[in-house]
């Protein structure tokens, strides 16, 4: 049996498993109305009672939405995480933490690491395998946007060659990012460091004229400076790469001899065959670590997972709290209506019939409540992807996805069971007793 539902297509198996946790409420459904009509009773008992209905629709759709819109948030961040990584085939830096690493080179969070020498970033650069080798130079800022030096063709490969403007010609010029509060033409002086502790007077007159602006790339770097990574040697007076004699020139080859160090190198193959050899070639003990970004990802997230399991059984236990609350509004609800539920059992009615009406009464109410919650959680996802896209500097757009649809099933299945507790108890009470309230 397991091995006929691996053959299936992910979608069958989706569609089956949103049926199975349906079924349970569908076959209780068909057994409760068999035979019965109860809708016109069910709509004037609505319609008399509309308001409290209403504020339990309400209630229920609030409690649907928030568990969707987190569930719906959680899977937008891992792919907005994930593309942000696509433009970084290898990471090159120097023993340590790939991690750290990572989130410096992909994300732009800024760490103290050791530095790749010059003779080093020349054996990479020079490899027949390799396209791109960008050298990639930290630690300035202006504003709360990052500097940072790179090449030219990392730039271009990084945008698309999307830029509007032109490129950099000299070390004095930059291309900012999507989001970056600055225009071309305008000038600026970069800071020393990031955040509250940047040095704004560092660099002295070191001034820099904005020439260009990449297209939006969903990724931290929409808020990056980007400039010559000459320029972020030069300002630290450092060598820039180069020979005195080509002290002008920009971007590689770089002369090993007056190379200062990089913290991290970005490599771009055109062959996918050819990252693997070179993570293999450039993974040495005493000098460089090679990783794939993606790769880091997938342990982070599988890490993640076992948090999200934990998530999970949270969830769970709050939505057996909702049922549990559920079950007692329906409780309360049919209290409203006892007076004519007990003269309908006066004049005779068949106890199913009176059983039919209180379990559609519920049903309806929470029916109306998922479809309303599952508006509400798209609403609520929405919301988060642009505080957290605000916050984060990663494009996240949160869809909805079947983890949802079998999460709404699942909540949908399990509170129609309870709504038969509601409808059993009525027909224990008394009706004179009732006739009475």
């Amino acid at each position: 049996m397991s091995a006929l539902w691996a053959e299936l297509p992910v979608l069958a198996q989706d569609i089956l498993r949103t049926l199975l946790l349906l079924l349970p409420a569908l076959v209780v459904g068909l057994l409760t109305l068999r035979g019965y009509a109860p809708w016109p009773l069910v709509r004037a008992i609505l319609w008399r009672f509309r308001w409290p209905a209403a504020m339990f629709v309400l209630l229920i759709a609030i409690s649907v939405g928030m568990g969707i819109g987190l569930l719906a948030q959680e899977r937008g961040l891992r792919r907005g995480t994930a593309q942000a990584a696509d433009k970084f085939d290898l990471v090159v830096a120097a023993p340590g933490s790939e991690l750290t690493a990572m989130f410096a080179a992909v994300y732009l969070q800024p760490s103290d690491m050791p530095l790749l020498s010059g003779e080093v970033y020349d054996e990479i650069a020079d490899h027949e395998d390799v396209s791109i080798a960008a050298p990639l130079a930290f630690g300035d800022s202006y504003g709360t946007a990052p500097l940072v030096g790179t090449t030219a063709a990392f730039l271009r490969y990084l945008s698309d060659d999307r830029i509007t403007g032109r490129m950099w010609q000299t070390s004095a010029e930059a291309v900012i990012g999507a989001l970056v509060p600055l225009e071309t033409g305008d000038h600026f002086t970069p800071a020393h460091g990031e955040g509250d502790a940047a040095e704004h007077d560092a660099h002295g007159d070191a001034e820099l004229t904005v020439v260009g602006r990449m297209a939006p790339t969903g990724t931290p770097w929409d808020r990056a400076i980007l400039v010559p990574v000459e320029t972020v040697w030069e300002v630290h007076g450092l060598a820039n790469g180069h020979a005195p004699e080509r002290a002008g020139q920009i971007g590689p080859p770089f002369d090993p001899a007056y190379f200062p160090g990089t913290p991290v190198i970005v490599t771009h193959s055109e062959e996918l065959w050819a990252n693997y050899a070179l993570r293999s070639e450039f993974t040495r003990d005493a000098e460089t670590m090679a990783f794939f970004p993606g790769t880091v990802l997938s342990t982070l997230f599988r890490v993640m997972g076992d948090v999200r399991q934990a998530m999970s059984l949270m969830a769970l236990v709050t939505q057996v709290l909702v049922a549990a609350s559920v079950l007692l509004g329906l409780f309360i609800l049919s209290r409203l209506f006892r007076r004519q539920i007990a003269l309908l059992r006066a004049l005779g009615a068949p106890a199913r019939f009176i059983f039919a009406v209180v379990w559609s009464f519920g049903a309806t109410l929470l029916l109306a409540g998922a479809v309303l919650g599952l508006g509400t959680g798209l609403g609520a996802a929405a919301l988060l992807s642009r505080v957290v896209t605000s916050r984060t500097d990663i494009l996240v757009n949160a869809t909805l996805g079947w983890t949802e649809i079998h999460f709404l099933a699942g909540f949908v299945s399990t509170t129609l069971l309870l709504s038969l507790i509601p409808a059993a108890v009525v027909l224990r009470q008394p009706v004179v007793a009732g006739l009475r309230a």
